[in-house]
């Protein structure tokens, strides 16, 4: 008989809230109008979208007409720094770092190609960008900074709002927020920023759906044509029920933000103690929020382990989804300047806030056994 699986990979997706799938339904089964249409059924789902958008606006901080749905933070990242540079005369100058995301990462390397230059920051062990570094890497030619607000690998909180606060005017600021939204508190004013990703599968939204809050007045050229949809910024019919189910479980989420907070406190403070009793050479890689645990078992393969745990009937990750595919080291931990035999074992566990108690020591035991297995 297979083990009962325990899902360790938060970070990747989050089960869908019911409160999204029963916000959705009605749009789904009677407001399937096209929200662009004219007539009655498209008002009806125009409404729908349009509240949609209002309330998440409202949560985040921002203005309705600032927010743009897209498929998801990648979308919304690459219709941010693509979006953005569209928008410049010539070839600039971007800061960022290898911290970033996959999907931030990427089109700065496509930008490069395209005759931009692009500095990649250095890192802190702890696994953050030195503020006075990134300013003294800001020059007359910098027209965007690319950093996140909470790395998906470690949990680690970038200086974000000081960041904004220290650049030169002129110098635009993107914010991939998408492990943050949802789990701490974030304001898109408050931040300073001028462009933010954000993705509703991250705190029980449905898949498929993301947002790019660009503020009001920003120079973004549109990466899709064909339509005149959200303002011509990100053409295309809009997902209306995605909208609602976004909405909504940012809504829930946030509501609930204190308690599961607490409750992943107390679920990484669990996990971690089973496996420092059991492992003395454990590792931890950075810390972050209590969504996430990055740890090494030095003299294991990360890939192998993953595997085994796999097996085991535990979801973790040897990095972000987008890349764990890939059997290189992690460059954020690579930036991180984590040693070698930290580097090629370490494993990500993110915790959602609805584990048990026993599920939580089970996985953290099975994990032991099977570093043991491996003969560490």
């Amino acid at each position: 008989m297979p083990p009962t699986p325990i899902f360790l990979d938060a970070n990747s997706t989050t089960p869908l809230r019911p409160e999204a799938f029963e916000a959705m339904r009605p749009v789904l089964l009677d407001a399937y109008g096209n929200p662009a249409s004219a007539h009655a059924h498209g008002r009806q789902a125009r409404r729908y979208l349009e509240e949609s958008r209002e309330l998440v606006a409202a949560l985040l901080g921002a203005q309705p007409e600032e927010v743009v749905f897209t498929s998801g933070a990648t979308e919304a990242n690459n219709l941010a720094l693509f979006g953005l540079a569209g928008s410049w005369a010539g070839p600039g100058h971007i800061v960022t770092s290898m911290l970033e995301h996959p999907c931030v990462v990427e089109p700065a390397r496509q930008l490069a190609a395209r005759g931009h230059a692009v500095t990649w920051l250095p890192a802190t062990s702890a696994g953050v960008i030195d503020t006075d570094t990134l300013r003294a890497a800001v020059t007359p030619a910098t027209k965007l900074v690319a950093l996140m607000l909470v790395n998906g690998e470690t949990g680690c909180v970038q200086p974000v709002a000081e960041v904004a606060r220290r650049l030169p005017a002129g110098v635009t600021l993107h914010c991939d927020a998408a492990q943050a939204v949802g789990k701490i508190p974030v304001n898109f004013r408050a931040l300073g920023v001028m462009t933010m990703s954000v993705s509703g599968h991250k705190f029980g939204g449905p898949k498929g759906v993301g947002v790019l809050v660009v503020k009001h007045g920003t120079a973004l050229k549109p990466q899709v044509f064909g339509g005149h949809q959200q303002r011509g910024q990100r053409p295309g019919t809009e997902p209306v029920a995605l909208a609602v189910g976004l909405a909504k479980a940012l809504e829930i989420s946030l509501r609930d933000l204190a308690a599961d907070h607490a409750r992943r406190v107390e679920l990484k403070r669990r996990f971690l103690e089973v496996l420092r009793s059991s492992v003395p050479a454990l590792a931890v890689n950075g810390d972050g929020l209590p969504t996430t645990l990055n740890v090494s078992f030095p003299g294991c393969r990360a890939d192998l382990l993953s595997m085994s745990l796999d097996l085991a009937g535990v979801s973790c990750s040897t990095g972000s989804a987008c890349s764990s595919g890939s059997l290189l080291p992690s460059p954020v931990l690579q930036a991180m300047g984590v040693p070698d035999d930290v580097l090629r074992s370490a494993l990500r566990f993110s915790f959602a806030a609805t584990l048990t108690d026993a599920e939580i020591d089970d996985g953290a035991r099975r994990v032991v056994a099977a570093v043991a297995a491996m003969s560490c």
